[in-house]
């Protein structure tokens, strides 16, 4: 019982409910400034008026996906005043146009060590132009090159990832990355932090960043101390601030784990218990991550370093950091390599698989495919994360299956996905049976019946929840990382991911993706019939919002 009331009077005395009183005020007091116009409308009405006007013209001809042009214009027609006011308060900003130029900041002081290997870039034209073509877009926009080489392996499960990470950071010689949108104490942090305080006790640099999220329910704001303390250098990404602004809304949603520049993780997987089924919330938890080996490491590492050194007065030294091979298996492209070729899809992962490079091309391709990691940042208009699965759904000759954990689309990721069924391909989307955020899944039942009609398989994975992002395509390409099929991951947050290319984990992805579908329930136009209307509904109605939330 004392405890319940000491939980309690923490909660209502602590840092999160100072946070919630503070934005329930200003909140407040922008609705009485509103009020309080409203009283001058006979006088303010002409003004209001032409400002509504070039508020709706700048909102139809902004660079923005339609739904978010839909969002904003229902606001500005129903509640002229408010609606109007808010777009420029989201608008004039100035916390994201800091962020953003401190982010061109630092990736100009990486770009010397993202440079393109001519060769792999080479390879990689003559083999597939239109895969090139993808290649190219990343690297021209987002800056990250594609490599060939090097080796990927794949985990089904969070279970499976966690003790191959604790193996690999016990390894450690001079440097470790990591960065995460949620941290939370429990088996996995704890014994993770203990690896991390014996490595900083030998001298290895540890650098620990999560989002400023955590710092509501799960971490106290001082943790950042704390690890100082234990030799560990740790910040929060956009921490919590009783303040209404807008940049608060980009999170950052990447998870990356860097060790000695040499081997990377990434995927779904947070650092915490649910991850790895150590606690359950929504049944059984299906998540998956990857690790890599090899010269596209570097990429991860300078992903890091650039969201780190965004609040650094002084800019790391980055060439320190820089990718150095330590075996044969992680040496750059050479000659005398070959490149692994699709397979049947139930072919053994580790098979070997080998095709010549195009003839007259003068050239023998790559040993174990092609590598592109790459990031997304909110603040660039460049829908990197979005536009890349498009691409798949688009040039897929066979299949597209996906996993994702939410279903939140806009109309070209629509017309994508029902285009490609329409021709014939095999489109596939896993998602949750339990999920986390009901309101998250009302939005996603209110797109299974269009999707549906138009010949794609929706499947719900019955023994508990999906947080798996995964793309994978006619056994050539797939995509593993943080981003999610929802406006958040498309277009709000800092995401990141690995692009994958005749390389054999592709078809390792394929074969868990499969079995995962032997547990799964399919879903039918006669589901989405049955479905309570008073649900269909307010999913319908939250489409309006979607954009914004």
């Amino acid at each position: 019982m004392m405890k319940k009331m000491k939980g309690l009077l923490r909660l209502l005395f602590g840092r999160t409910a100072f946070v919630v009183l503070s934005l329930m005020i200003q909140i407040g007091f922008f609705f009485s400034c509103i009020h309080w116009l409203s009283g001058y409308i006979v006088y303010i009405y002409g003004v209001m008026t032409v400002l509504t006007v070039l508020v709706m013209v700048h909102i139809l001809n902004e660079k923005a996906d339609p739904s978010f042009k839909i969002a904003w214009l229902v606001p500005v027609l129903v509640f002229p005043v408010f609606g109007t006011l808010l777009y420029l308060f989201v608008q004039m900003q100035i916390g994201t146009k800091i962020i953003a130029a401190r982010l061109r900041i630092t990736a100009k002081e990486t770009a010397p060590y993202l440079e393109q290997e001519e060769s792999a870039q080479k390879i990689l034209e003559e083999l597939d132009p239109g895969m090139a073509g993808l290649s190219h877009y990343l690297k021209d926009t987002g800056g990250f090159p594609v490599y060939a080489g090097g080796s990927a392996r794949f985990f089904p499960l969070g279970d499976d990832m966690y003790p191959v990470m604790k193996e690999e950071l016990l390894k450690a010689e001079s440097f470790i990355f990591m960065e995460y949108f949620i941290v939370e104490r429990g088996e996995m942090w704890n014994k993770i932090l203990e690896i991390l305080e014996k490595k900083a006790a030998e001298g290895v640099e540890v650098r620990v960043m999560y989002d400023g999220m955590c710092s509501i329910m799960l971490l106290p704001y001082s943790y950042p101390k704390q690890l100082e303390k234990k030799g560990i250098r740790c910040k929060m990404f956009s921490p919590i601030k009783p303040t209404l602004s807008t940049h608060q809304n980009n999170r950052d949603h990447r998870k990356i784990c860097v060790i000695d520049g040499r081997t990377a993780f990434t995927g779904g997987v947070n650092l915490a218990d649910e991850y790895i089924n150590q606690k359950e919330r929504f049944g059984h938890w299906k998540d998956t991550a990857i690790c890599i080996k090899g010269p596209a490491v570097q990429s991860f590492t300078m992903m890091f370093l650039q969201m780190w050194d965004v609040t650094e007065r002084t800019l790391t030294d980055v060439s320190q950091y820089v990718y150095k091979a330590e075996d044969p298996s992680e040496r750059k492209p050479s000659a005398a390599d070959t490149v692994p070729a699709a397979g049947p899809a139930h072919a053994a992962p580790d098979a070997a698989l080998a095709v010549p490079a195009p003839a007259g091309s003068g050239l023998q391709a790559i040993g174990d495919g092609f590598m592109q990691p790459y990031g997304d940042s909110p603040l660039d208009q460049e829908n990197v994360g979005e536009l890349v699965y498009i691409d798949i759904i688009n040039k897929a000759e066979r299949y597209v299956h996906i996993m994702t954990p939410y279903l939140i689309l806009d109309s070209e990721m629509v017309m994508a996905l029902t285009f490609a069924a329409k021709r014939g391909v095999e489109v596939i989307i896993i998602m949750p049976h339990i999920p986390d955020k009901k309101y998250a899944y009302l939005l996603a039942r209110s797109y299974y019946q269009e999707l549906i009609e138009a010949g794609v398989k929706i499947y719900e994975y019955t023994p508990g929840f999906v947080h798996a992002k995964i793309f994978v395509s006619d056994d050539e390409k797939a995509v593993v990382g943080t981003i999610n099929l929802d406006f958040r991951s498309l277009y709000l947050h800092f995401e990141c991911g690995i692009l994958l290319y005749k390389a054999p984990v592709v078809l390792e992805i394929e074969k868990d993706l499969e079995e995962t579908l032997e547990k799964c329930c399919q879903i039918t136009q006669e589901d989405c019939k049955r479905y309570p209307f008073f649900k269909s509904f307010a999913g319908q109605l939250m489409r309006f919002i979607a954009p914004l939330m």
